[in-house]
């Protein structure tokens, strides 16, 4: 009799479970929507970073602002014109040019620049303002005075000369000074010298002068207005300017922003006007 096939028995369901599992493992795959989500996630998580990052905008600032500086634009001073001009027609006043005059002094001349001047004046018989200046410029300096371009060069090394070390702290209110003088007109000249800064219009109507390490004196050109009766408050101190023939007869002290008030603005705005009467 040929043997009957034993019947299988039936699998257990765990493995069931585990012979269909690998089926399910390969045809699963991720949610299509699952990426977007994480990259918008990310996204955002990128926008809330740039924006700590970002520097936070005038309008939203705590505190104080700061005082911005001014541009450093600076004009040509009257005398360069006037130092241009001369050099120009030396020769035909003087019949040698500067150059010759440079090199007879260096030849011929004392050493010293004060004797110099003595020398040039009694043996050459030269003006005091040509003597000085040609003692000068052979000694190698003062080159400036008569060089439109090399007088604008230096101008920003003067004014960074009166305000290093100790003064400068009064670097902003001199800044303001000079932006509230060029808001006047546009016939505003800023020149400075060594140890001023004088305002132009036709003449000097004011100059900025930091006196010490806490003080600007702000001079105003107010001739004019005392000339014609006018009377001036106890906070404009009197220089002594009428008496001395000075265009500055009266200054104000500045110590702070807050002293660069109505007050201050009114008496510049008056002695650029009074300039032009003149």
């Amino acid at each position: 009799m040929a043997k009957k096939k034993a019947k299988s028995r039936p699998k257990p369901k765990a493995a069931k479970r585990a012979a269909r599992a690998p089926k399910k493992t390969k045809t699963r795959r991720a949610p299509v929507r699952s990426a977007p989500r994480a990259a918008k996630r990310a996204g955002k998580a990128v926008k809330k970073t740039s924006r700590l990052s970002k520097p936070a905008t005038p309008g939203r600032r705590r505190g104080p602002a700061p005082i911005p500086r001014a541009a450093e634009r600076y004009d040509v001073h009257p005398s360069v014109k006037m130092v241009e001009n001369w050099v120009a027609t030396m020769k035909e006043k003087t019949g040698r040019s500067l150059q010759e005059w440079i090199d007879l002094t260096n030849t011929e001349g004392p050493r010293d620049e004060a004797a110099r001047r003595d020398w040039l004046k009694m043996e050459h018989g030269l003006g005091s303002n040509a003597a000085w200046w040609i003692a000068e410029r052979a000694s190698g300096r003062g080159w400036e005075d008569g060089d439109p371009a090399a007088y604008l060069r230096a101008a920003a090394g003067y004014v960074g000369d009166m305000y290093a070390g100790g003064k400068a702290g009064l670097r902003p209110l001199h800044d303001e000074l000079l932006r509230l003088a060029r808001g006047l007109g546009p016939d505003v000249k800023v020149c400075p010298c060594k140890t001023i800064v004088p305002l132009f219009r036709s003449r000097v109507f004011a100059e900025v002068k930091p006196s010490t390490r806490a003080r600007i004196d702000f001079g105003l050109a107010l001739a004019r207005f005392l000339q014609l009766g006018g009377k001036t408050p106890p906070r404009l101190i009197d220089t002594g300017g009428m008496l001395k023939r000075d265009r500055i007869t009266h200054r104000i002290e500045i110590t702070k922003m807050a002293d660069i008030d109505d007050e201050v603005r009114e008496w510049m705005r008056r002695a650029y006007e009074l300039d032009a009467e003149e």
